[in-house]
């Protein structure tokens, strides 16, 4: 059974941040905020909508994690450095 009890939020560090929860945790929070803020519009094509949303800031934050190293970016991501390339491309990150 699914509790349904809200959590309280995490305590903030002393850095201003509060304790980072799990990705899939945000991309949930994300998401019901989403629906709260439909105003009486329907949503379509959701799918679609959130790979557009969340391919190009996850190569972005993978690039710079890997320091712009695109093999290492490339197997972060689990694909191939051609696949990295073209998507880096169709981004306009590519340098």
């Amino acid at each position: 059974m699914v509790s349904t009890n809200k959590k309280s939020e995490p305590p903030a560090r002393a850095n201003g941040h509060s304790h980072e929860l799990p990705l899939r945790n945000h991309a949930e929070r994300a998401l019901t905020d989403y629906f709260a803020n439909l105003n009486g519009h329907h949503p379509a094509r959701l799918y679609d909508m959130v790979l557009r949303e969340v391919e190009e800031p996850l190569f972005r934050a993978v690039l710079d994690y890997a320091e712009g190293n695109q093999s290492r970016a490339a197997g972060i991501l689990g694909i191939n450095r051609g696949t990295l390339r073209k998507k880096l491309r169709l981004f306009g990150l590519s340098a």
